[in-house]
């Protein structure tokens, strides 16, 4: 049984690590995707993860699945198509390491996957499905992205999902909008950042436009990225906050999806339904999931930068013998 079974797109970040006398970029391609990040999240901190999606029969796409066994993630959910190219994403950098993203994905191997290409019988071998909106931008993978959704949401399976929104990838924001929002009748733990929380609602405070969030559709979590600023959660009657680490930020691509990671890593190794869960346990699980979000800041690229369970645990013993001092 595996412990989580993402589906999405697997796209290689092209990141900026210096110029070339002329002026030009030059570039790093490190292995990205919101979705295949968590995944690999979840795997570096110790529990058993499988992946569903497309991937070109090029360099990239191979390289992807690789990569993942080298990981120990189960791989028979990925797809090689010599029809399309695995997607490119070029990934601008400011002085603070926050990123912006520019794709090449028209007709690519990611978007084309089709609802009947989705391995069901290893989609029932996992306790928890999780997804984002980046599959969800484009037919086939819109319909094959939701129809997992509900297949693992009718057999009673943990969902999570995270609406990452980019913008260029949509026709529109109403269109955006529209398809995300969708995903949230789906999903039990959904996370968002306060960013994409004010694009859903138009409401500036967190907590407020957190709870009509929570209140308006049938999840049982919401987890909050802050940033720098930490990340907070909506459980039950209960709004908590944990505050963020001060770290020597590399790069910020990639740190949502490890929170991610790191808060379902907590939340499945409770063993119990999640509203059988103490607020307690959850505010625990937003601690680890901050940790492992703030850790990921420190190295560059997406998946290289998911950190280890004994890295976060670190971090949370410093962060208590700081307490303690």
């Amino acid at each position: 049984m595996y412990d989580i079974c993402a589906l999405g797109e697997l796209i290689v970040d092209c990141t900026p690590v210096g110029k070339t006398e002329l002026g030009a970029g030059i570039f790093a391609c490190n292995p990205g995707g919101a979705p295949g990040n968590v995944a690999v999240s979840m795997s570096k901190l110790g529990k058993r993860a499988a992946f569903i999606g497309k991937v070109g029969n090029d360099q990239f796409g191979k390289f992807f699945i690789e990569l993942f066994r080298k990981n120990g993630i189960e791989t028979r959910g990925i797809l090689l198509d010599s029809d399309w190219n695995t997607t490119l994403a070029f990934v601008e950098l400011d002085e603070k390491g926050e990123r912006s993203f520019g794709f090449y994905r028209k007709m690519c191997a990611d978007v084309m996957l089709e609802e009947k290409e989705v391995d069901r019988q290893l989609l029932g071998e996992a306790k928890l499905f999780h997804f984002g909106s980046v599959s969800l931008t484009q037919e086939p993978s819109r319909t094959a992205t939701f129809r997992a959704a509900e297949y693992m949401k009718e057999n009673n399976r943990i969902v999570s999902y995270d609406p990452n929104y980019r913008e260029n990838l949509w026709s529109s924001r109403q269109d955006a909008l529209e398809i995300m929002c969708k995903g949230f009748l789906y999903a039990d733990v959904v996370k968002v950042s306060d960013e994409e929380l004010f694009l859903f609602t138009g409401i500036g405070d967190v907590e407020r436009a957190g709870r009509v969030l929570y209140e308006r559709y049938p999840m049982r979590c919401l987890l909050i990225t802050l940033g720098e600023k930490g990340a907070c959660c909506i459980f039950k009657d209960s709004f908590f906050t944990v505050p963020g680490y001060r770290m020597e930020v590399a790069d910020t691509n990639g740190a949502g999806d490890a929170s991610m990671g790191g808060f379902l890593f907590k939340l499945t190794g409770f063993e119990k339904e999640i509203e059988d869960l103490s607020t307690e346990e959850v505010y625990e699980c937003l601690r680890f999931a901050n940790a492992a979000g703030a850790l990921a800041t420190t190295k560059s690229g997406a998946i290289p930068a998911m950190p280890l369970r004994e890295e976060v645990e670190a971090l949370l013993k410093r962060e208590e013998i700081g307490k303690n001092v």
